[in-house]
């Protein structure tokens, strides 16, 4: 299986942990992520225009060192699934996916005719944090990620989506949970908890695969055996939304 990330911190969140999931359960998988931080549909777009080597090319949770463009990224292999986001603060206001997402969708399937498309739904900011209630505008995580979840519904239609990823389910549900250690700064994922629960997510929607047993612990930071049991509650309660 391979994957293909048109991306930025977000969907590198998702990958860190998806190649080491995917081989702890005999599962061959191949994942690229294109990385530019914070990047919006519009600089996807503006990007497929000018064929810039603006990306880094990480490959299954990994920096390379290496730039692509978004087409030589398209070319290099034959990818099984691509997966578009919007920028977190904009993925609340579907107005702010269009004109680009479709285009990037087309673009996508003229270089990769067989690809099936998936939208990676992102998740709210921390709990009062000053990101969510300032930046952002939002009372609670739970106000955010619902105009999330709209605005992705919308994407995945307009665009013909496969299926959407719902990273940001797993997070809402997490938060409400209250489960500790979710977030590593006001918005990203924790390199522990945080991105082991969305990489599950990420690897049971691709594969359909139960992660009850999975017996992945390669973690950049320790995660209790408890909060592992969580993280495979909460992947397996999401995966069919």
């Amino acid at each position: 299986m391979k994957v293909l990330s048109i991306g930025n911190s977000f969907s590198q969140d998702a990958q860190r942990y998806l190649y080491g999931i995917a081989r702890a359960d005999g599962v061959k998988m191949k994942n690229v992520n294109l990385y530019i931080g914070g990047c919006t549909l519009e600089r996807h777009y503006r990007n497929m225009l000018s064929e810039d080597k603006a990306y880094d090319f990480e490959i299954n949770g990994i920096k390379t060192g290496i730039k692509i463009s978004l087409k030589e990224a398209l070319l290099s292999d034959e990818w099984d699934y691509i997966t578009i986001q919007q920028q977190s603060l904009r993925s609340c206001d579907y107005d702010t996916f269009e004109p680009y997402l479709q285009a990037l969708a087309e673009y996508a399937r003229k270089y990769s005719p067989k690809v099936k498309i998936l939208m990676m739904r992102t998740w709210g900011y921390k709990e009062a944090s000053n990101k969510l209630t300032v930046d952002a505008g939002y009372p609670t995580h739970r106000d955010m990620f619902e105009d999330i979840r709209k605005a992705y519904a919308i994407a995945e239609e307009k665009i013909g989506a496969a299926y959407t990823i719902p990273l940001g389910d797993a997070v809402a549900m997490a938060t409400e949970l209250g489960a500790k250690d979710i977030h590593r700064d006001e918005f990203h994922m924790s390199l522990g908890f945080g991105r082991y629960l969305i990489g599950l997510v990420f690897y049971e929607k691709l594969t359909g695969r139960s992660v009850a047993d999975n017996t992945f612990r390669d973690f950049d930071k320790e995660v209790t055996e408890e909060d592992i049991a969580l993280a495979k509650k909460i992947a397996e309660a999401v995966r069919d939304r």
